[in-house]
């Protein structure tokens, strides 16, 4: 079987290569602003598996596949299901001798692992329980674009140990920086990826000493997909961890303010938290796009043109 290069985490390219993808989705970004057509992916295919709703990354890799030149097939939950009567591993065979590519958005991480042990091109995890590093591609491209260099810098994560901070977490050890997470308790990101990022990550339970002087600020949803149960307790539990204009005032001067999106205003976020003049989110939301395509240009090998 050809070896293919996966994307299921930040830790599956080297520090260098993730420098290289993110400044190569600012390049393809300045392409598309001016107009250039860039199509080294034609008659390539992505294809996207769904097993949890999505509104950015399924635009996001949609459009960027079109806009490389190659196309993307969107399977929904109702169309695919992964492990419910056909194995994974079967379905990675077929799947990945029709296809370029292929991007999964699922619940267990495992499926990802197991998908891509059997796979012959590559996978990308869209977002799993574990992880979400497509998002954390976009979310360093836009502190580079409005910063420069992460390298060094302080950033505070607020609210749920959720897949996003286990991605921070993976991004501070990649791209060298300290992270401080805000978290209540019971609620801290998983004790493997903590433990991996040594002295470079410190959890806190008051949000004010994670963003003292913080250069980057972010948080996420209080309830993700499939704790909707949840709830209640956890709107009461997170409340002292909204992220407002006087929590983001102890930060640094020229801090920066993240969201993955979709946001509820009024719970992680205070209403008025977007229209600051420190939030980035839009775009951040829009480097998605950009990032995902240097990635899969990364990835994907391009069609061979005929002598």
């Amino acid at each position: 079987m050809m070896s293919a290069r996966h994307f299921l985490s930040l830790m599956d390219c080297t520090p260098e290569e993730l420098v290289s993808v993110i400044r190569r989705g600012t390049e393809l970004k300045d392409l598309r602003d001016r107009g250039v057509l860039f199509e080294p992916l034609k008659n390539r295919v992505l294809g996207m598996i769904f097993e949890k709703s999505s509104t950015r990354t399924r635009l996001s890799f949609e459009a960027g596949m079109i806009q490389l030149g190659g196309q993307a097939i969107f399977l929904s939950p109702r169309d695919t299901q992964l492990g419910r009567g056909e194995p994974i591993g079967d379905c990675a065979i077929v799947m990945s001798r029709m296809l370029d590519a292929v991007m999964i958005r699922t619940f267990g991480h495992n499926t990802l692992t197991e998908f891509a042990a059997n796979s012959r091109v590559p996978v990308i995890n869209g977002l799993s329980d574990d992880l979400h590093p497509c998002q954390l591609l976009a979310d360093m491209q836009t502190f580079l674009e409005h910063r420069g260099s992460i390298k060094g810098k302080t950033v505070a994560w607020i609210g749920d140990g959720n897949n996003m901070c286990n991605s921070y977490i993976e991004a501070a050890i990649q791209f060298d920086f300290q992270l401080r997470v805000a978290c209540p308790e019971g609620y801290e990101p998983n004790p493997e990826f903590v433990a991996l990022a040594g002295d470079r990550v410190t959890i806190v339970r008051d949000p004010r000493e994670a963003v003292i002087g913080a250069h980057l600020v972010s948080t996420d949803v209080w309830t993700s997909m499939g704790q909707e149960e949840e709830t209640a307790k956890r709107l009461e539990l997170f409340a002292p961890y909204q992220v407002d204009r006087a929590l983001l005032d102890l930060a640094a001067e020229d801090v920066l303010f993240m969201h993955c999106l979709p946001a509820h205003r009024g719970e992680e976020i205070s209403l008025d938290l977007l229209d600051d003049p420190r939030s980035v989110a839009w775009d951040q939301a829009e480097n998605r796009l950009h990032a995902q395509k240097a990635l899969l240009e990364f990835l994907v090998k391009p069609a061979y043109q005929p002598a």
